[in-house]
């Protein structure tokens, strides 16, 4: 097991390292670059001034030179201005003696840069988005691993019956109806003071507030309460929850015909005991590799859910730096979101063995 992790490691950091490559090119391409010039110097720059503004900043190295720049195994570029003696440079902070800067300065010694939009550093930028992303994550887990295993495991056990019927119907119908629809179906009739459930309620004197629920989550990014950040965590799950359920449906509907399941039966053995001891383990196989793939889209995914509710989180910030053209942000977001799918895959391929012993690994 501990070989099998090493290598897997090894291949996420080469995957890592061609992932972000790729993203590094295609961010740093002239029109790109030349977007940014014009953007943090003047709008009417010649193409002469352009030039010279990304010469002073670094970006006229060849491109390998600055990607490994801004990983931090190269040193980091350095300018002499001939006519002040003015020196500048990736390593060089403000108001420091260029002669006590650090070579190398990238992201392997923890500076990931500052942002072009917000001039703030990244690194914050990152970690708060990334902390309130996170938190919706979590609880999106929390209500739909549970809601779909259960609902999966039902509809699996007796395939072809009613409540097999009824169940797959329910899993088709969440996982074919998008975010956005279910999200406005539930500020409809969840969260709006002239329509759906909450004027009745409040009539009756069921709820305190017009509302049952709060249709922006904006206050759920300073306090999370049951109030503002029920409809983004339900529109998530529902939304996630169905196609998990029909792979765990079809896994334990496969289990359920396996021959120690007939044995367990002519031995007597109780149909609770069958599914929970002997076919629910190797049911949850196929349906863990699901559940795993859900948290990168979870990550970057919920882009149309943050901003439906008003909530700036990881994905919000990832659409923006690559609107605003925030070239380091727009890199940390991606090494960020590639490290994410590598560990959760590597997880999936230790849960496969765990789950399953008989799995052996080549």
């Amino acid at each position: 097991m501990g070989l099998f992790i090493l290598k897997r490691v090894g291949v996420m950091i080469l995957t890592a390292l061609c992932l972000t490559f790729v993203v590094f090119f295609l961010t740093n391409l002239f029109p790109n670059l030349e977007k940014l010039a014009k953007t943090q110097g003047n709008a009417r720059m010649t193409d002469q001034e352009v030039v010279r503004w990304l010469d002073n900043n670094g970006f006229g190295d060849p491109m390998l030179v600055r990607y490994g720049q801004w990983l931090g195994v190269a040193p980091g570029w350095v300018l002499e201005d001939e006519e002040t003696g003015e020196i500048t440079g990736r390593c060089i902070d403000f108001g420091e003696d260029p002669a006590d800067a650090p070579r190398f300065c990238g992201l392997l010694q923890g500076d990931w840069g500052y942002s072009t939009v917000s001039d703030d550093e990244v690194a914050n930028i990152v970690g708060g988005r990334l902390l309130l992303t996170g938190k919706l994550m979590g609880w999106v887990l929390i209500v739909m691993v549970p809601s779909a295993l259960i609902v999966g495991v039902l509809a699996g056990m007796r395939e072809g019956s009613r409540m097999d019927r009824s169940l797959s119907t329910l899993s088709i119908a969440t996982t074919a109806t998008p975010e956005y629809v279910s999200g406005v179906i539930f500020i409809v009739l969840l969260a709006s003071s002239t329509a759906g459930i909450s004027p009745w309620l409040a009539e009756n004197g069921w709820i305190e507030g017009r509302t049952l629920f709060l249709g922006s989550s904006r206050s759920a990014m300073d306090d999370i309460t049951f109030w503002n950040f029920t409809l983004p965590v339900m529109t998530l799950a529902l939304y996630g929850m169905g196609y998990i359920a029909r792979m765990t449906r079809a896994s334990m509907a496969e289990v359920m015909t396996a021959q120690y399941i007939r044995t367990a039966r002519l031995k007597g053995v109780s149909f609770r005991n069958i599914v929970l001891k002997h076919a629910l383990r190797n049911a949850l196989i196929a349906p863990f590799t699901v559940i795993m793939l859900q948290i990168p889209w979870l990550l970057t995914g919920v882009v149309i859910v943050e901003t439906l509710f008003n909530y700036n989180g990881f994905g919000w910030t990832l659409v923006q730096a690559a609107s605003n053209n925030d070239i380091e942000l727009l890199m940390a977001v991606s090494i960020v979101a590639v490290v994410v799918v590598l560990t959760t895959q590597l997880i999936s391929d230790i849960g496969y063995v765990y789950l399953n012993p008989r799995i052996r690994i080549s």
